[in-house]
């Protein structure tokens, strides 16, 4: 029997983008969320309004009712296959309520070209998702945050220290009159609204055709893809599965790569990798094929040894002061990531052994070097 997602997950996907670091468009999940909550909408409903909310603030194109209508069921369609859409009477009904104060009170004007009329924000700044929270909401919150408290300091809740502070500060519910704290974030990385599609498709265990164009080909191609882990590193999403074109059961997706995806009525196969222990030998997300665990050793300079000391490379790091640096050793996978971190460092850091993988960061020093 197919699990359904009930709203109770969506919450649930919120905490977890926030463990993962994707604060800004979290926040903005929790304000819509506790609004959805307050106003009693619905998912469609929902997305709906998100994409009304991009048609009207885009300086760009003009959006006419046909152009809104489209966009709508687009969307709708992307989400649930199965939907049948929405006609002109529901679009005014949205349309209406986003612009009531039960809705967002949005700064909507009507802009006539010919016989036609188009859709556009007075401001084009504003944003449903942007809207300060009123004292219900913000009671909510609070309650919420309350409980999240409880397990500060609990290991495996390590992430509620960084939670709570990132929360008050951007929902405004500690008076200030300047902000005190702010969060890395990338706001403009592509393909984030393909996170809760993916999310709810591995909940349910649903097989996916995804469109997808990679860096090196000239034309996006697709694959039948079942997926069963979401990770983030370095401010992008990846998502890994089985392309089941292939057979290989670790492939890897970036979600800015992906052009589009659809549900399919093909059996999910269950993985039976763990990939808790998949990712623990390594930094990053590649995972070069034939390639086994190595110690590395490291030798960082003075200058830059408390930064490696109080932020280890790697969870296997180990240490040893000496006069003239910190050594480390780390048992790891090497990968592309893995080298990049090392060049990070600069002249700071050296490569004792192994000699092959010593020798691949001497050749990328190199081919820099050529540069200059």
């Amino acid at each position: 029997m197919q699990k359904k997602v009930t709203k109770p997950y969506f919450v649930f996907l919120s905490i977890i983008l926030l463990i993962q670091g994707l604060k800004v468009s979290l926040c903005c999940a929790f304000n819509l969320y506790f609004r959805v909550n307050s106003m009693s909408i619905n998912k469609n409903a929902l997305i709906r309004y998100q994409v009304l909310d991009r048609c009207f603030s885009n300086s760009g194109r003009m959006f006419f009712l046909d152009d809104l209508l489209e966009e709508c069921n687009k969307a709708l369609m992307g989400f649930d296959p199965y939907s049948e859409g929405i006609q002109r009477r529901q679009l005014f009904d949205d349309i209406r309520f986003m612009e009531s104060e039960a809705g967002w009170s949005i700064p909507l004007s009507r802009y006539r070209y010919g016989r036609k009329v188009y859709y556009r924000y007075d401001d084009l700044s504003f944003s449903i998702n942007n809207q300060p929270l009123n004292e219900s909401e913000a009671e909510q919150i609070k309650s919420a945050l309350q409980i999240f408290s409880r397990f500060s300091g609990t290991p495996q809740f390590e992430w509620v220290n960084e939670m709570i502070p990132m929360l008050e500060s951007k929902f405004g519910l500690i008076e200030r009159k300047s902000e005190i704290i702010s969060f890395e974030s990338n706001i403009d990385l592509k393909g984030l609204h393909f996170l809760t599609p993916l999310f709810n498709a591995i909940v349910n265990e649903r097989v996916l055709l995804v469109k997808y164009k990679d860096f090196k080909s000239s034309e996006p191609y697709k694959i039948t893809f079942h997926p069963y882990y979401l990770k983030q590193y370095n401010n992008r999403w990846f998502v890994f599965g089985l392309n089941s074109d292939n057979q290989v059961p670790n492939w890897n997706l970036a979600l800015d790569r992906i052009e589009s995806l659809s549900e399919t009525d093909q059996k999910y196969k269950q993985t039976v990798i763990d990939w808790e222990d998949y990712f623990f030998d390594l930094i990053g997300v590649t995972r070069p094929s034939g390639i086994e665990l190595k110690e590395i050793v490291l030798k960082f300079s003075l200058e830059v040894a408390p930064y490696v000391i109080t932020k280890p490379i790697h969870p296997s790091q180990k240490q040893n002061n000496e006069p003239t640096g910190l050594e480390v050793k780390i048992k790891i996978i090497p990968n592309y990531e893995l080298e990049r971190l090392i060049l990070s460092f600069g002249e700071h850091v050296k490569v004792i052994s192994p000699e092959d993988f010593k020798e691949r960061i001497s050749q990328r020093i190199k081919s820099a070097g050529l540069l200059y």
